[in-house]
């Protein structure tokens, strides 16, 4: 028989899936408890009670993108290429990761959090754009030699990667246009000589 405990979290669980799947189709912009509970067969009092308040809720659910974010880039650490230009191999599968339409939901949530960490130095946002811009150095630092990474070029190359790619992903999320910013992505790895 389950205890309260493990039927509340075993709920809990449930209603976070359900409302991050709500949060990929509808975003956080205006984020009401009220329309949310009704989605995913809940209630706001239900909602409060296992996340403490909306704060709470919007953590849990950055926490869960976030960890979809990491455990891409852990996929791309893992990828196993014996090559003197890994960051550009690298920066390629993640341009391909970042464009793929079934990750759009996940990307605008990303974008979104994103830009409200820039604007709220404290609530459920805070440090999301920080820990992100690490997560995405780290990865390209990885994927240099490691002689080189401490480098100012290697940091360099790498903050020009991901600049790159960062604005060719919001340039996509906004336009839709995969052809001409994956054409865009692939002319600057070649010309930052990492293609």
């Amino acid at each position: 028989m389950l205890t309260e405990e493990a039927t509340a979290s075993a709920r809990q669980e449930e209603l976070l899936e359900l409302a991050y799947a709500y949060i990929l189709e509808h975003g956080l912009t205006d984020l009401s408890l009220r329309p949310l509970a009704a989605e995913i067969g809940s209630s706001p009092r239900v909602l409060l009670y296992l996340f403490g308040n909306k704060e709470g809720l919007i953590r849990a659910l950055l926490a869960i993108a976030r960890a979809e974010e990491l455990a891409l880039l852990e996929r791309l650490r893992a990828t196993s290429v014996d090559d003197a230009n890994r960051i550009g191999i690298i920066a390629g599968e993640l341009w391909s990761w970042l464009s793929a339409a079934e990750h759009r939901g996940l990307l605008v949530l990303w974008v979104e959090g994103y830009a409200r960490s820039l604007a709220a130095a404290d609530g459920p946002w805070a440090g999301f754009a920080r820990a992100t811009v690490n997560d995405w150095l780290t990865l390209l630092a990885d994927a240099q030699p490691a002689a080189e990474r401490v480098t100012s070029h290697a940091e360099n190359q790498r903050t020009l990667i991901l600049g790159m790619l960062r604005g060719a992903l919001m340039d996509l999320l906004a336009t839709g246009d995969l052809e001409r910013t994956t054409a865009a992505v692939n002319a600057q790895l070649t010309h930052l000589h990492v293609a």
